[in-house]
């Protein structure tokens, strides 16, 4: 049995997380997962599996919420995917959508947090994640963890996004007309500022190889990895030099 699957199996043995965003919250976000933003998963899938070129192996989706975008990588792809959330009650939103999408043999649910993800070293061949890092407390943190379990040759496409201009346009107008306040945020999440703050994070991060896609995709960081292990501390780093 892989590492990776030994986790899973204890970690669905184990109690339940502590930390919760509440029935009502993950209630709405599944909500909007399932109807304004609904069209926007099978291209952002397509979009990630066309570029890689990664179609089999292990995918890690990071804050998967109700695993929209888990389903969709799943549905065109034979990759294996771990739905990561730290929040039980969006995971069990997570499942009954599994469940209905007929993936319940592709798709594992893992409740566990970027900042320590609990998988081992090297063991993913792609992680991806839709809308989560803008909320994560650590992002140096969270980045040195998602490059530790990326495996040599893997990638990453983690951001934000609608997968085109026009999927943008539409979802954008629904939104807003629904929930007005969701413009400014998605402005100030999706702006080049906003753009230059994370690469100065991973250039801090010390992370050798990346690239960032801004543009009318979304804004999205690929993480590549040449060899295997946990990346150095910059402290760590200074001293071997």
């Amino acid at each position: 049995m892989a590492a990776w699957m030994m986790v899973i199996g204890m970690s669905r043995n184990t109690k339940k997380s502590e930390r919760k965003g509440g029935k009502k919250g993950a209630g709405n976000m599944d909500e909007i997962a399932r109807t304004i933003f609904a069209p926007i998963y099978p291209v952002i899938a397509k979009n990630i599996l066309d570029r890689f070129g990664i179609a089999s192996g292990v995918c890690l989706d990071i804050g998967s919420g109700p695993a929209s975008l888990a389903i969709a990588i799943a549905r065109q792809s034979d990759l294996m995917v771990i739905a990561l959330d730290y929040d039980d009650e969006m995971q069990e939103a997570a499942l009954r959508n599994i469940t209905d999408a007929g993936l319940a043999g592709r798709i594992d649910l893992l409740c566990g947090d970027v900042h320590a993800i609990p998988l081992p070293d090297d063991s993913v061949d792609l992680i991806i994640s839709r809308g989560s890092m803008f909320f994560w407390e650590d992002i140096p943190t969270a980045f040195r963890e998602i490059y530790r379990v990326l495996k040599p040759g893997a990638k990453t496409c983690i951001g934000g996004g609608f997968g085109n201009k026009e999927l943008f346009a539409s979802v954008s107008a629904a939104m807003i007309r629904k929930y007005p306040e969701w413009e400014e945020k998605n402005k100030e999440r999706m702006s080049a500022g906003n753009v230059a703050r994370f690469r100065e994070m991973l250039e801090e991060t010390g992370i050798p190889h990346y690239e960032i896609i801004f543009g009318e995709e979304g804004f999205w960081i690929v993480l590549s990895k040449s060899e295997p292990g946990a990346l150095a501390h910059r402290e760590e780093s200074e001293e071997i030099r």
